[in-house]
């Protein structure tokens, strides 16, 4: 691998950091606050005259929604090996054995959404945990239910008993536009921090992490987050909440004015499903990604200041293939909204239910058109239920880390643009597949001959494969543009 995809490898690896933290020691209906019942004067209501005005908004604003904000804070409890240096003098003489407790303390944000005590959060925030309590904005701690998580959104929902709650009004993301002001709440860095306010700008719209989440879409601010913010709340100048915040990009590990909030909107539709039905259904379209559209792509397409995406590939019998979808179909349109690129693309047909219509305007031989596709329901090993496969666990016994390919990733890599598979980001020079000769860098597009286009469906037939029984995994390697066979025991 040449030096360029080692830095961008590199950089990928240290720039995305969760934002909840750990510190090693030994079917209800539900009703949320609305606009009509906010008794936050909206800003196109306030006037702001002067400095101490805007000053005053501001102050309004933050003493009003931070009570809608808790600190989550986390416990789970192991038993590890340990050797006793005395232990060869009472019976034991390899040290072997000997077993103890060790403690794993974590730190998060949470925000109420509901009187009845439901709370969104971060699945990394809980994820692998026995116990959880959420600290209220008056100080009083309880323990909080786990309701149900969604590792490809990163999203959670947890419940309270206790009613009458400051809940705080979920506002449309979609209307938060690049400039528009916004607050960060949240227990950055321990909890004698809790309940920080932090001011900025949203940045940038619809950036995608793919090596953290499968769906994202994400709203990028300058506020200032950091470790311990994961789940705290993006607020706007009307007391919204428009994201819950879940990275940062950092060299350092702290803030550097890059953080990233999921927005309301998708948080809301996954809550929503695993409040109601325990997990999380997606629509699903049924076709593969052939290129994304640019300048240069258009021009040699023929076709003039065009954006979006080209079909690569339709699944036979597929909600694409009914409705009429083509191979090298341009998708320029979704439901009249231009289509950005591929990520915006698919989180928006995923956000979706299955059995939704969607209007898709396309080129097609240089000619426009508009088709009406039904949405399927994205095959079961897709779908996020209340049971998630423990990914860190399985990094741990593969010992090494994959992310899936971006247009990005593959220009570095030099791969043909309909390429399916993931890439290796981390591997332990101690694990067996390194050994067996996987390196960082390499494209893994099959698992036991099975095709594998995303990270969660390549964790999926991994874990398949354990349940099975296996001991050894075949993966199919690409590299060099040379397809190889990497065997190696689990």
């Amino acid at each position: 691998m040449n030096t360029t995809v080692k830095n961008i490898f590199g950089v990928a690896a240290a720039i995305l950091v969760l934002l909840g933290f750990n510190l090693a020691t030994d079917s209800n209906s539900v009703s949320f606050p609305t606009a009509e019942n906010d008794k936050i004067e909206s800003a196109e209501n306030r006037s702001v005259n002067t400095l101490q005005d805007f000053n005053d908004a501001i102050v309004d604003i933050a003493e009003r929604t931070n009570p809608s904000v808790v600190t989550i804070t986390t416990k789970r409890t192991q038993e590890v090996q340990v050797r006793n240096p005395f232990s060869q003098f009472f019976g034991n003489p390899r040290g072997q054995g000997e077993t103890r407790e060790r403690t794993q303390r974590g730190l998060g944000s949470g925000v109420i959404v509901s009187e009845e005590g439901y709370i969104l959060t971060n699945n990394h925030v809980i994820a692998n945990t026995d116990e959880i309590k959420i600290r209220m904005f008056n100080g009083n701690e309880m323990d909080a239910e786990l309701v149900g998580t969604d590792p490809q959104t990163d999203i959670a929902v947890l419940k309270v008993d206790v009613d009458n709650l400051p809940a705080i009004v979920m506002g449309n993301s979609d209307n938060l536009n690049v400039g528009s002001l916004v607050l960060a709440i949240g227990s950055p860095l321990s909890e004698d921090l809790a309940h920080t306010v932090s001011f900025g700008i949203v940045s940038a719209r619809g950036r995608s992490l793919n090596n953290l989440t499968a769906y994202g879409d994400y709203i990028q601010t300058d506020a200032a987050i950091n470790p311990g913010n994961s789940g705290g709340a993006l607020i706007d100048v009307n007391g919204n909440l428009v994201g819950i915040n879940s990275a940062i990009a950092s060299r350092s590990g702290g803030n550097e004015g890059i953080g990233f909030a999921i927005p309301a909107n998708l948080a809301k539709r996954i809550m929503e499903d695993l409040i109601e039905d325990g997990e999380v259904s997606r629509g699903y379209l049924g076709m593969f990604i052939g290129g994304e559209v640019d300048q240069t792509m258009a021009r040699a397409l023929g076709l003039d200041n065009v954006r979006g995406v080209i079909v690569g590939r339709v699944e036979n019998g597929g909600p694409a293939d009914k409705a009429g979808l083509e191979q090298q179909d341009v998708i320029v349109s979704l439901n009249g909204e231009q289509v950005r690129n591929w990520d915006a693309f698919r989180t928006e047909i995923a956000s979706k239910k299955p059995g939704e219509k969607i209007d898709l305007g396309i080129i097609r031989n240089k000619e426009e058109m508009e088709l009406t596709v039904t949405l399927g329901e994205r095959p079961t090993n897709e779908v996020a239920t209340t049971d998630p496969v423990q990914m860190e666990s399985m990094e741990e016994r593969l010992g090494f880390t994959v992310t899936g390919l971006d247009d990005s990733i593959r220009e570095q890599l030099q791969l043909d643009s309909d390429t399916e598979g993931v890439v290796v980001r981390n591997i332990s020079e101690g694990s067996a597949a390194y050994d067996r000769g996987l390196r960082r860098g390499d494209v893994i597009t099959r698992v036991k001959r099975n095709v594998v286009t995303s990270s969660p469906e390549f964790y999926e037939e991994v874990e398949a494969a354990i349940e099975t029984g296996d001991e050894v995994l075949l993966l199919t390697v690409l590299r060099n543009d040379i397809e190889q066979f990497v065997a190696f025991e689990i």
